[in-house]
């Protein structure tokens, strides 16, 4: 329908259809921390078993979310490779476009758990299913890469953005040193996701209102699992096999190893 409007019509639709999908993530994260966890913490005492049931709740929120905004014409999306995700104990490494990159993945990747912002658990609007969904807080400080080893013995899906942050507005990937520090220290192997998004919004330092000219569509590809023991075993510590495998993922991420989908 949307294809049919006249151009900036089309463009005045999509803020606010972005606009409304924002005021619907917020109420929503407000409403499942009042009204859905209070009632499971009721009805699943046993605590592994509702931190289970609420991070079912949230992908199924998610997925709900990313199908909203799809409606509003806000967005279409592609995931390729989804069934190598149906599996368990998963370290999930993915690039950083947009705002909404953990939305999409934490939509289709079921049993997750992912590394939050320590501001998060303040918000009032996301305080509710981070903290019920036992989400891996990043104030940890030198126990961080403990915990999100522990996180993946247990069998969770552990998605983890190795720019910790948004790919600036250049579009100049840096990785980080902790994802591989998680590989090499976890003796884990990496699932790779690539996520692009054209024409590229919701950057880092970019207004929501700045809505591109045409409707984005979010491509996400889950790749191969790189094995992290070709990366690393060459090296003569922890701390320089995590050095080796950080400078391999960013060539990967930024396409100099490997073809993209």
């Amino acid at each position: 329908m949307l294809e049919r409007l006249p151009a900036r019509l089309s463009l005045y639709w999509r803020v606010f259809a972005t606009g409304l999908s924002f005021l619907v993530f917020g109420i929503g994260g407000l409403l499942l921390r009042v009204a859905v966890f209070p009632v499971l913490n009721v009805l699943v005492r046993q605590p592994e078993r509702r931190v289970t049931a609420a991070r079912t709740v949230i992908r199924l929120a998610f997925r709900s979310y990313v199908d909203l905004m799809r409606a509003l014409g806000v967005l279409r999306y592609e995931v390729r490779g989804i069934e190598k995700l149906d599996r368990g104990g998963l370290l999930i490494l993915a690039n950083h476009p947009t705002l909404i990159d953990t939305v999409f993945l934490m939509a289709f990747v079921k049993n997750a758990d992912c590394i939050v912002k320590g501001a998060l658990w303040n918000n009032p609007f996301t305080r509710g299913p981070v903290r019920a969904a036992g989400y891996i807080n990043n104030e940890g400080g030198a126990e961080l890469v403990d915990d999100c080893i522990a996180s993946l013995r247990r069998g969770n899906n552990l998605i983890v953005f190795p720019e910790g942050t948004r790919t600036p507005a250049d579009g100049v990937i840096s990785m980080k040193r902790g994802a591989a520090n998680i590989a090499v220290r976890g003796a884990r192997d990496v699932t790779p996701v690539l996520i692009r998004c054209e024409p590229p919004t919701l950057g880092k330092g970019e207004k929501w209102w700045r809505v591109p000219p045409r409707r984005v569509l979010i491509r996400i590809d889950v790749q191969d699992d790189l094995a992290v023991a070709a990366c690393t075993d060459a090296a003569a510590s922890e701390v320089m096999a995590a050095r080796q495998l950080t400078e391999f993922l960013q060539n990967y991420f930024t396409g100099k190893c490997q073809s993209h989908a």
